[in-house]
Formats: C-alpha cells, structure tokens, sequence
C-alpha cells in the first residue's frame, strides 16, 4: 500500500496534482494561495503564487493593478509618486501638483531648481532680469510693474542722477535746485566745503559757502569792513554806494543807533542830527 500524499490544509490527495512544498508541509495550489498569497490594495483579490507581485508601504498589488489612479497607465516600471495614498505618474502629478513657470509656461518638476516670488514661480534658468536678460539666481533684484532687474540694471534705467557726477544715486542724497546730488558731490565752489546740512547761497547756480560768498562777492560794511551776506534774516542799511550791518549804522560820534533815523553824511562818515548841528 502506498504512502499517503496529502495538502497540509485541506488533506486531499496531491498524487498527480501541482502542490507547493513549504517549511510546515506540502499544499495544494489553491490552499496555498487561500494561506499565504496577500490581497490586492487595488482590487481586493489575492494574488496568486503564478502572479507577479509589487508593494509599496505595506500595501501589495497584481502587476497590473499597480498602476496612475488618474491614467491609468502602468507604475511597474515607471517612476511614481505617492500623493495622499494616490498613486501617480510623474506626468498626472506635474499636471495636478507641481507649478507653472511663469516665463516659459512649462512644468517645474518636483525636484528641479526654482525661484518664487510674490505668488508666482520660475525655473532658475527663466528669472532673468528684465535688463541684462542675465539669470538673477540668488543676486538681489528690484521688482518694478510685472519685470524683475538686478540692482545695476535698475539703477542705470530707473535711479535719479547726481547733476554734478551724473552718477546714480543709490541711497541718501539731498535736494539742490530741484535737482538730486550725492551729499559729497554738494560743495562750495569756493573752499569745497561739504554744504549738505550747512546754510548756504548761490550765484549764477554755483553753490557758496556763506563765508566764501561774503568774501567774494557781497558788500562790506563800510563801519566794520565785513562782509554783509544778508542770511538768516540778517539786515542791512544802504546808501548811495555805501552799505552798514544794521548794528553797524551808529552815529560816528556819539554812536546812537541810527537805524530808522534821520542822519547826515559827513565824508566817509554819517552822524545823528543832533552831533551834526553841534558841529565839528
């Protein structure tokens, strides 16, 4: 009598049928697959042991069921992306998730070097500047109505011009006949004395420094031989081609204050009415 030859599950002959030999024994194919084989994540049937079998986190499927929930198109071979346990192509899931360069209107890969900036995103090799057309990378740039420049770029095309160096102006500066000039670039014509905060005066355009127009070019006092520059509120008396600082215009004898008086020359000098009539 021959020996028995049975399925370790369901104890039916193997004589003469396919069987699959484990560690706890022999089984017949369909008590195999019953036992061991695991379930499909995509279409909730076993897969069999003549199957191809593909998992990925602990979730198995049929070879042809591991495929792009959107395309359907196979994953088995192909690079995939796992998008709140979706599986998706690299296509489907450029198209649903990835963004649009603004330049070029293609695809930023997931990966790929890319810039963003106030909503919008760019490959690295489509930020260019607006001006040189030369990538800006990581260089800083100034944003002006949609275009993008870099600092040189916008400071030739955009930046205020000094009116003596014509070089632009990038920070500071002050006002000078309404027109912009580098603080250093604003001096006297006479002593080139920085006049930026200073008071100072003009003549012909040309910036003075109070002192050197006072030498140069305004009046002297005919008392006390200094320059009358009138600044700052400063008054002054004059007569005929003469002129005197308001403290200045006193009587030459009794030194009285003739501001708003009545006064009487007398040669290089001028006196009150009272030390005039009382004579030499």
């Amino acid at each position: 009598m021959s020996e028995s030859f049975d399925c370790a599950k369901c104890s039916e002959s193997l004589y003469g049928r396919k069987y699959i030999q484990t560690d706890s024994g022999p089984y017949c194919v369909p008590c195999y697959d019953n036992t061991f084989a695991n379930t499909c994540a995509e279409c909730q049937q076993l897969i069999g042991h003549d199957s191809r079998e593909l998992f990925y986190e602990d979730r198995h499927f049929h070879e042809g069921c591991f495929r792009c929930c959107r395309c359907q198109r196979s994953l088995a071979d192909e690079p995939f992306t796992c998008q709140d346990s979706e599986l998706l192509c690299n296509d489907c899931y450029c198209s649903a998730f990835s963004s649009q360069c603004s330049a070029c209107g293609e695809t930023v890969m997931p990966g790929s070097r890319k810039l963003e900036y106030g909503g919008q995103t760019w490959h690295e090799h489509c930020f260019l500047c607006s001006g040189c057309e030369q990538p800006l990378g990581s260089r800083s740039f100034v944003p002006d109505k949609g275009a993008h420049y870099c600092v040189p770029c916008y400071e030739n095309k955009f930046a205020p011009r000094c009116a003596r160096c014509s070089k632009t102006l990038t920070q500071g500066g002050v006002t000078y006949r309404d027109q912009p000039w580098h603080r250093e670039c604003l001096v006297c014509t006479g002593c080139q004395t920085p006049l930026a905060g200073q008071q100072f005066t003009s003549r012909d355009e040309d910036p003075y420094c109070v002192a050197c127009f006072g030498e140069l070019f305004a009046p002297k006092c005919s008392s006390c031989k200094r320059p009358i520059v009138g600044l700052g509120g400063g008054k002054y008396v004059s007569f005929e081609d003469r002129h005197w600082h308001h403290n200045c215009f006193s009587c030459a004898r009794c030194s009285t204050s003739l501001v708003g008086q009545g006064f009487v020359p007398d040669g290089d000098q001028v006196l009150c009415q009272g030390c005039s009539q009382a004579g030499p």
